[in-house]
């Protein structure tokens, strides 16, 4: 190969430079790339993926490193390359435009824009030849660029149908009503497609969707159906056992080819990880079951060593391929597990997770327990369940030693703010359910890089850092999202200046992508590049939207302070996201957790008195480690921190300690109680 290096080398994102040897004539997205198609009148050739994406890394062996196709493409357009992670509103944008243009999605997307960014042509992955049915590169360029010249006007006529069609069905456009019943008809939609026998929801392939689950716990709470908890658990156990979940290394891949969680498609990524550890600690709160606890630690212990930056950041992902070929690194044979452990341990540890000669993926076999727990194991083999958990983890820590020998898969270390913001979250709600204030100290710590590497000196968020350099406008899930972890840590710290943060980004968040028209807050903010349709996401996919987690913040927020503004730009979302979340519940989870929130029986805890005191710490205890979904958790000061409180939550004000020893004091529906004095009369 040439190793002639394209624009893209001097890009940060490694999904941009992994493409910087292509003989293709790669652009980034800029003016650059624009004015060169406009002065050459040629169309625009976009490209969007990611580092860790297993057919962007196909669709780059077969096509772009080919100089038949390179040529193509050089001679008859403009190639632009987007890293999909760096500009989420390209990328939701023109997914938009492919699933109206095709009814599908996915990545690599493949679109083709005038040079006015007006899309006329989408679709996904391309080989280089036609096979299966599917156009080939090669037939698909030359065919697209002689409709560019012969028919102008019917490609630029199909462009704007395509605009107009992707503007109508936007979900935010959707009118509707939600109440209180809503939250049952979400509850029937989910039990609808509920798979009894693995857990989760529908046919393969099958993803973890987390906040389904953990509005699932949430109905649980407020109906007691066990019907609700039972979908909840089974899944958590499938999800586990499979494997979906590293039994060596742990971490959860991105989601399962079958209906069983077995065969997963191998890349990790954070947004996955920091919202199944949520889930887990959450279920954990409502069942006390040991062993939810400790996979959310075990999440936690991989994120901690293997995707975190020395200033505390959390990188992005894992890819599924190494060595190019996909799972490599993480598939075992009997030979290779007996050569490490020898054969007392290696027959023990094969036996309970399914190594074996035939395998399970092409002839290898991937880890996955083929027992509901542990101790069902161990009650087979006769074996106490305590000498056989330390027997598979001596056992285990040998595999993850000789597995780190292997070629590690590429790691994506970019940092970004929206991903950060819910591992954030996700470290904070586990301080608090598990009473380790490990978890905060790391969730400060990236909330200290974050504050020192992805703000602008004007205060301005930014979405990504990497090598030094930090790039792009915020978009509304970086906002929502780190306000969501900003609030998380407030209650497990109680240090005032992650409240007094979350609220000044809440305001910000407002001026910068509130819709004063029709409510809700736009993908990016009014100082952004303008695209041709400015988009709001409704839809709560792999991660949930900006909009339904900014409802619930804010809501939060408003029985914080104290602050009716907040109720209402978080009672105006809900009312604009309505009609989509109506249409399609179970797509909508993490809004219907808003719904139940703003449904829910208010509570707040508000205890007053010296931190160190040994019961005020007794009483933190018990208001953290509980499932309280419907609580917001105060702490009034006795030191001059009480003044700022007094300023960020003016209801704390009268709420002080009785005869200097620590009180709490309990509002809920509306009403307040009088304090109490002990952790006993709090529980």
């Amino acid at each position: 190969m040439d190793l002639r290096l394209n624009r893209l080398a001097k890009e940060k994102s490694p999904y941009l430079l992994q493409h910087q040897y292509n003989p293709v004539d790669w652009f980034p997205w800029g003016e650059e790339a624009f004015a060169k198609a406009k002065a050459e009148d040629k169309p625009i050739f976009l490209s969007i993926g990611y580092s860790t994406c297993h057919w962007c890394h196909v669709m780059e062996r077969e096509s772009f490193e080919d100089e038949e196709v390179a040529a193509l493409l050089n001679e008859h357009f403009v190639a632009i390359k987007v890293d999909r992670e760096e500009r989420p509103d390209l990328d939701h944008l023109y997914m938009a435009v492919c699933q109206a243009m095709t009814g599908q999605g996915g990545w690599p997307l493949t679109v083709v824009l005038t040079p006015d960014k007006q899309p006329f042509f989408a679709g996904t992955y391309f080989p280089k030849q036609r096979q299966y049915g599917r156009f080939g590169m090669m037939e698909l360029l030359p065919q697209i660029n002689g409709k560019w010249k012969s028919a102008r006007e019917k490609v630029l006529e199909a462009g704007r149908n395509i605009v107009e069609e992707t503007e109508k069905r936007m979900l935010s456009s959707i009118e509707g009503e939600v109440s209180e019943e809503t939250l049952h008809e979400a509850f029937e939609s989910y039990a609808q497609s509920f798979d009894n026998q693995y857990g989760g929801f529908g046919t393969a392939p099958k993803f973890p969707a987390p906040h389904s689950l953990m509005y699932l716990l949430r109905y649980y709470e407020r109906t007691g159906k066990d019907e609700a908890l039972h979908m909840v658990e089974t899944t958590l156990n499938g999800m586990f056992r499979g494997g979906l979940y590293d039994h060596i290394g742990f971490g959860f891949a991105r989601y399962a080819t079958d209906e069983r969680w077995l065969i997963p498609h191998f890349e990790k990524m954070l947004y996955d990880n920091a919202m199944l550890a949520m889930t887990y600690t959450e279920a954990y709160q409502v069942t006390g079951r040991q062993q939810y606890r400790d996979i959310a630690e075990q999440v936690f212990t991989y994120i901690l060593r293997d995707m975190t930056d020395e200033d505390g950041g959390f990188y992005c992902a894992e890819d599924a391929d190494s060595e190019g070929e996909e799972g490599k690194f993480y598939v075992w044979e009997p030979d290779e597990v007996h050569h490490v452990l020898g054969d007392d341990q290696a027959e023990l540890m094969c036996d309970l997770y399914d190594i074996s000669e035939e395998g399970n993926f092409d002839s290898k076999s991937i880890p996955n327990l083929l027992y509901d727990t542990v101790a069902q194991y161990a009650a087979r083999k006769q074996i106490a369940v305590d000498e056989l958990a330390h027997r598979v983890e001596q056992a285990r820590i040998k595999l993850f030693a000789y597995r780190k020998q292997r070629v590690h898969p590429h790691k994506d270390d970019k940092i970004l703010t929206s991903w950060n913001g819910l591992m954030i979250a996700a470290l904070a709600k586990a301080s608090k359910a598990f009473d380790n204030s490990a978890y905060a100290d790391a969730a400060a710590r990236a909330v200290a890089c974050m504050e020192q590497k992805l703000v602008r000196e004007d205060g301005r968020l930014l979405a990504r850092y990497r090598d030094g350099d930090a790039n792009y406008l915020g978009y509304i899930d970086d906002y929502a999202f780190y306000i969501w972890g900003l609030i998380e840590l407030y209650e497990a710290t109680f240090e005032a200046k992650y409240f007094k943060r979350a609220l000044e980004l809440s305001r910000e968040m407002i001026r910068l992508f509130w819709d004063e028209e029709d409510g809700a807050f736009f993908f990016y903010g009014h100082d952004a590049e303008r695209l041709f349709a400015r988009m709001k996401e409704t839809y709560d996919g792999a991660i949930p939207a900006g909009n339904s987690v900014a409802a619930l913040s804010l809501l939060r927020l408003a029985r914080m302070t104290g602050d009716r503004s907040f109720h209402s730009y978080a009672d105006r979302t809900i009312q604009a996201l309505a009609g989509a979340a109506d249409q399609y519940p179970i797509g909508h989870a993490f809004y219907m957790m808003a719904l139940d929130y703003a449904y829910g029986a208010s509570q707040e805890i508000v205890i007053a008195g010296e931190h160190t005191h040994a019961v005020f710490k007794e009483m933190a205890h018990a208001a953290r480690i509980r499932f309280r979904p419907y609580a917001v958790l105060l702490h009034m000061p006795a030191d001059e921190e009480g003044v700022l409180m007094q300023e960020l939550s003016p209801s704390t004000a009268d709420k002080t300690p009785i005869d200097d020893k620590p009180a709490v004091y309990i509002c809920q529906h509306f009403a307040c109680q009088k304090p109490s004095l002990t952790a006993d009369a709090l529980r």
